[in-house]
């Protein structure tokens, strides 16, 4: 990862307008609904714009997050910024722990089992009630396979690949 160009992830989106002073309520694709509040300095995009905003206010009602950036002091000045995604540079995420990881981490990454046969490429990941499921599309077409330590034998960031207990023909 180039340290010196941001890698922009996007992280949620403006949902709509809250309030008449400017709050904006948030739908955050984040594990906790208020992890946004963990990068102050938000990137805003939609149709080629692109804004930073810095968060003024925070709350959280019920499970949704309600934001005030700096600047915003009415309900049209808000109104305007609903449907923007927001995004946030991955060089900016905590570190994990061991054997965590970052979905956007994940995605693009190779998918092999232990037979070297190529299953392809991540092309998504699925959150379920049991556990997290790689969505993996390639010449064997869509395999979803669970992200546990029963099927995933490996995890190997610097060389892109993830190695996996799972036939080509599951």
């Amino acid at each position: 990862m180039n340290s010196t160009q941001p890698q922009w992830v996007a992280m949620g989106y403006i949902k709509g307008v809250f309030g008449v002073k400017g709050w904006v309520k948030v739908h955050s694709d984040t594990e906790y609904t208020d992890s946004l509040l963990d990068y102050p300095q938000w990137q805003l995009s939609k149709d080629g714009q692109i804004k930073t905003v810095s968060i003024a206010e925070s709350k959280i009602s019920g499970d949704e997050l309600q934001v005030r950036f700096d600047g915003i002091t009415d309900r049209d000045s808000a109104a305007l910024l609903r449907g923007f995604t927001i995004e946030i540079d991955r060089a900016n995420f905590a570190e994990t722990d061991d054997n965590e990881y970052y979905w956007t981490d994940l995605i693009g990454m190779q998918v092999h089992n232990r037979t070297q046969e190529n299953l392809g490429t991540v092309s998504s990941l699925m959150q379920t009630g049991a556990h997290d499921v790689l969505v993996v599309d390639g010449a064997f077409g869509r395999k979803l396979i669970p992200f546990v330590s029963q099927y995933i034998d490996e995890v190997n960031l610097p060389q892109q690949q993830i190695v996996v207990d799972w036939g080509s023909d599951y």
